[in-house]
């Protein structure tokens, strides 16, 4: 069972994703600013540990398999924010993921026909800013931080 420290950090943790989903979709629809591709799959990491948080909370089982979970869940969005910011640094080129916004493979010539006319963000464009830096930038220092504070709980977990 976690102790009481270690239960704290996870609410924090769990209260900042719930912030920052909210805080994207202010953004998106209501600032009107668009997202590319690859910020619409940094959001998945957010929404999932949401979902790994409270099972931990409630359930009260598994809880060092839920937080070793939610360790490579942020490492996921640790590695896709890095790419993201190469691709807006100019460090890496743009994939194929950054273009195509529905992806299906019963897709037909008119569907095609309107992906292409309609303008799709790029992922190299920064719309939106906080301080100056590119959420996605800002999303690399949290992924950091919540995989340290994760690994703290799972090496305290680990010494009980």
């Amino acid at each position: 069972m976690f102790n009481l420290k270690a239960e704290h950090y996870l609410k924090i943790i769990l209260l900042f994703s719930f912030v920052a989903l909210i805080s994207a979709y202010f953004i998106e629809y209501v600032l009107g600013h668009q997202p590319c591709n690859l910020c619409l799959i940094e959001r998945i990491p957010y929404g999932l540990s949401i979902v790994l948080i409270i099972t931990i909370l409630v359930l009260k089982k598994n809880q060092k398999f839920l937080v070793l979970l939610l360790i490579l869940t942020f490492i996921f969005s640790l590695a896709i924010s890095f790419y993201h910011y190469g691709i807006e640094q100019g460090f890496f080129q743009e994939s194929s993921v950054c273009g195509v916004r529905f992806f299906n493979e019963n897709i037909t010539k008119e569907d095609l026909l309107r992906q292409l006319n309609e303008k799709t963000i790029s992922c190299k464009d920064v719309t939106f800013r906080i301080f100056g830096l590119s959420l996605t930038s800002i999303n690399i220092v949290i992924s950091l931080i919540f995989i340290i504070t994760l690994l703290k709980i799972f090496i305290k977990y680990e010494k009980n």
